[in-house]
């Protein structure tokens, strides 16, 4: 498993994930608001995103290289923080509106800013993150300390010229997309065009236009006249990112819907239907909860996409809707444990899945702070911890293994001691080099390959 061309996975001699940083107090009791519930990495890397349940984003910006300290490359140090979404109340409906990020998503960088989309459950906001270096001195109409000027005391006209200033970062939110969801939202996507992006909630998915706040297209509607009639809510959604007329959502049946925007205007009917027949012997009480899809992602290609379930990662191609043409078993060892898991409610956990810059690897959470991944093409897989115990700089990460029954081996771990408050839901793989950035709680790990 080379890890050339982007990122090939690491189980191989020749290549070797090591740790790079960790990011976030050491403290054992964290509190609430600064737990990571999302990542992301911007289209070219260089800055990393995290937002957390205090309503907050925290920008990372990559180190250029340095020829004082030349394994400084890969680093990123905090470029920007700012508080994104305030807690509100909805009168009307007598709710509390969390402040927590549920999704950040990058828009392509066109100028010398850069924007983001960040959404808690009902609002979503467009950020525009600015450097400024230099500042405007010898103003006519004001002093030096903003006090206006006496326009009968100015005897003569200057020209005002800039200075050189210590680099300020601002963000300022430019829109505020607010008022279109009834129930909480759990995905945003940038179309391909650049102008358009989704945002879908448990029954419904509207299309927005980036310049226009107070109207927005309601392109899937779900919800049966008779909401006792309820049988399955929307889990995921994303626009395909070549096509943009083509987006897919999953549901909690297991099921992934792609629809056409060409086709119609309401896209109830879908154009293709992605679903595997379920086996009737492994048929359980637990069954429709672990089948239900926590996320789908695009292959960066366009040609697969990737789907998260409770206990595995299935890649499917978009050619063939009957199966997937790959299914990568995450934490097989917990099927004899859901009766546990469903009473402490970790059954509803929502991992989420992430490719490589390639797309010849894949890469999702499990517990313990554990994170799994795969290899595409020679099928090898591996399972590494985030601790800050392997938190030595360039120290290599030793694969981890999980013992489900049986004697247990040395460096083996019982499934019966597994932390399952210890979850990895959120990772992001850099779009092109072998960096990833894992969120564990409130910590966010960066491990990169030992050739970076």
């Amino acid at each position: 498993m080379a890890g050339a061309g982007g990122g090939g996975c690491p189980a191989g001699n020749d290549f070797q994930w090591c740790f790079s940083q960790v990011k976030g107090a050491v403290d054992e009791d964290v509190a609430e608001a600064d737990i990571i519930s999302t990542v992301e990495f911007n289209y070219s890397g260089d800055l990393l995103a995290t937002g957390d349940k205090g309503g907050r984003v925290v920008i990372f910006q990559r180190e250029q290289e340095n020829k004082i300290r030349p394994h400084s490359r890969g680093e990123y140090n905090v470029y920007s923080t700012f508080q994104s979404h305030e807690p509100e109340f909805d009168y009307l409906k007598s709710l509390e509106i969390e402040e927590k990020i549920n999704k950040i998503r990058w828009l392509p960088q066109q100028n010398a800013a850069h924007f983001l989309l960040s959404t808690n459950d009902k609002t979503i906001k467009l950020w525009k993150i600015s450097e400024r270096d230099k500042r405007a001195e010898g103003y006519n109409l004001k002093d030096e300390d903003g006090r206006l000027r006496d326009p009968f005391r100015i005897t003569a006209l200057r020209v005002p010229i800039l200075k050189p200033m210590d680099l300020m970062v601002e963000a300022s939110p430019r829109r505020i997309f607010a008022n279109a969801h009834t129930y909480h939202i759990n995905s945003i996507s940038v179309n391909s065009d650049h102008e358009t992006y989704l945002s879908a909630d448990d029954l419904r998915i509207n299309l927005w236009h980036l310049e226009i706040t107070d109207r927005s297209f309601n392109i899937v509607d779900i919800k049966p006249a008779n909401m006792e009639e309820l049988t399955e809510v929307i889990t995921a959604a994303e626009f395909h990112p070549h096509q943009c007329n083509v987006f897919v959502y999953s549901s909690s049946k297991g099921t992934i819907r792609l629809c056409d925007m060409r086709s119609s205007a309401l896209c109830d009917r879908h154009s293709k239907f992605f679903e595997e027949p379920e086996d009737p012997s492994s048929r359980s009480f637990f069954s429709e909860i672990i089948s239900s899809i926590s996320d789908v992602k695009f292959s960066h290609s366009g040609r697969y996409m990737m789907t998260r379930d409770y206990l595995s990662v299935k890649v499917w191609d978009l050619n063939m809707e009957s199966r997937p043409v790959e299914t990568h078993q995450v934490h097989e060892y917990l099927r004899s444990k859901l009766c546990s898991l469903y009473e402490n409610d970790c059954i509803f956990d929502k991992f989420e899945c992430c490719w490589n810059g390639s797309d010849s690897a894949v890469m999702t959470g499990s517990y313990n702070n554990f994170f799994r991944m795969f290899d595409r093409s020679t099928r090898r897989d591996v399972t590494l911890e985030a601790s800050r115990e392997s938190s030595k700089p360039r120290a290599s990460l030793k694969p981890r293994k999980v013992c489900a029954g049986g004697k247990r081996k040395k460096d083996e771990i019982s499934v019966d001691s597994l932390d399952f408050n210890k979850k990895i839901l959120h990772t992001a793989w850099h779009p092109v080099d072998n960096i990833i950035a894992v969120a564990a709680t409130n910590n966010l790990y960066i491990f990169q390959d030992k050739a970076n």
